[in-house]
């Protein structure tokens, strides 16, 4: 549970230390010339807080050079309790409530604020990118969609007409899990062998047991695995030994309560964000020992090297696809 009588919520200074300690456990590293542990904090009435000289290079750094926070006008302890409060929350928070909970700014801040972490869950932990699953393992595997019904959109947005119902103009996700470990969330362009055997063969070690509904391509996409089974669906199959695909739809029930019941609605060129978030939370859960104090920490960790700002250079569209 999120206490936000802690003092890196409410008081700068504190927020700045514990950003330090996150970001330079060993002592302060200079961006410029990568000296680390030599460099002292300036003072004076003209310096502002948590300014650092180095004594190699004699160049000037704050923590916060190459990270999501630098050159922002939000406060800092504003940033550490968005990030608290976003990774905490297991359906997600929309940028409303995170805006009345912060106090300041205005709905466009906490907008800007959530998508920024978001991209910052991004390959937070790399060395910890390898294939799921190994000899003994298991991973399932499974799409689902995301989106409204096409009928009961407002006629000029339907792509086509759908009397059925179906994935037509709606979003697909495919997802790997790995029982009682983590999972990988991809926005595809369609369900076909062609589109995710490349996902399978690059995420999942060969020797693991391969588990998959009826569905799509699934019947294809075993081969080159130790093992590959399936359930039914269409005939109300869901268990069979050792065989089902309930941890990944547990997954889906969780980003679908999260995305119609919190946000409503996600675009296109954003739900990988929202799938970073989700899949964060997910890695970082509970039930693999990791709390919400804890969750917040390693998230932290991801804000280094992904600076970003409202627009870039080349433009505003880019920076949207870039959010």
């Amino acid at each position: 549970m999120t206490d936000l009588t802690n003092p890196i919520y409410n008081n700068e200074d504190a927020a700045r230390k514990h950003f330090e300690a996150s970001r330079w456990p060993d002592g302060p590293i200079c961006p410029h010339c990568g000296s680390v542990n030599n460099a002292h904090e300036m003072t004076g009435k003209s310096t502002r807080a948590g300014v650092y000289k180095c004594r190699d290079c004699r160049e000037q750094f704050t923590a916060m050079i190459g990270t999501l926070f630098e050159r922002s006008h939000i406060p800092l302890h504003k940033w550490l309790l968005a990030l608290h409060l976003l990774t905490s929350s297991k359906k997600g928070m929309s940028a409303h409530q995170l805006y009345r909970m912060l106090g300041f700014g205005s709905y466009r801040t906490a907008w800007f604020m959530a998508m920024r972490i978001r991209y910052s869950y991004r390959d937070l932990f790399p060395e910890e990118k390898g294939p799921l699953g190994g000899a003994g393992k298991i991973v399932e595997a499974d799409d689902t969609v995301i989106g409204g019904k096409e009928r009961n959109k407002h006629r000029n947005k339907r792509k086509a007409e759908n009397r059925t119902g179906g994935s037509m103009g709606k979003e697909i996700v495919f997802s790997l899990v790995e029982r009682g470990g983590k999972i990988r969330s991809q926005h595809v362009a369609s369900i076909s062998a062609s589109t995710l055997r490349p996902i399978l063969k690059a995420q999942i070690d060969a020797a693991s047991s391969l588990m998959t509904d009826m569905g799509g391509a699934n019947r294809i996409l075993g081969d080159g695995f130790a093992r590959h089974e399936m359930v039914n669906h269409s005939i109300d199959e869901y268990v069979r030994g050792d065989a089902y695909t309930n941890a990944v739809e547990g997954y889906f029930a969780t980003l679908k309560r999260g995305i119609y019941g919190t946000y409503h609605h996600v675009s296109p060129q954003y739900l990988k964000r929202y799938l970073a978030e989700f899949d964060f939370r997910y890695n970082e859960r509970s039930a693999l020992g990791v709390e919400d104090t804890e969750r917040a920490a390693k998230a932290l960790k991801g804000v280094v090297g992904k600076r970003l700002t409202y627009r870039q250079p080349s433009g505003r569209k880019e920076n949207r696809d870039q959010a």
